[in-house]
């Protein structure tokens, strides 16, 4: 895909729509059930509560029509007291789910920024 066609087509698109999307976040999700330093945080967890949220907050925030149903980032991790580290295992485990399902390297960036933006949101809050 050229750069051209990238930038006029939408991160929902390129991240291949509902679909796609849910093939990500399963492999995600898969990624923190197996990750030390984040899977605690799911325990006793509804995780199929939890996959349709981020499902549907991944395909919001890539600019799909679905509607996000949960609370604001904030509101969801306020009293958590997440760690940098946490923060940054959870992106590399984005990051490793992305590349998995075929995600190329510029989208795979795009998500990145998203996500990074969201640490003042997250972290220690």
């Amino acid at each position: 895909m050229d750069t051209t066609t990238q930038t006029t087509t939408s991160l929902y698109d390129r991240l291949g729509r509902h679909e796609g999307i849910t093939r990500i976040t399963r492999t995600l999700i898969g990624n923190h059930m197996a990750n030390p330093l984040v899977s605690i945080r799911y325990a006793g967890r509804d995780m199929k509560k939890v996959e349709q949220r981020v499902i549907e907050f991944f395909c919001a925030g890539a600019g799909g029509p679905e509607t996000y149903t949960g609370q604001d980032m904030l509101a969801t991790h306020k009293g958590m007291n997440i760690s940098e580290q946490e923060f940054v295992a959870v992106i590399d485990d984005a990051m490793a789910a992305l590349e998995s399902n075929g995600i190329d390297a510029t989208t795979r960036n795009d998500v990145l920024t998203i996500l990074w933006s969201l640490k003042g949101e997250v972290i220690r809050v």
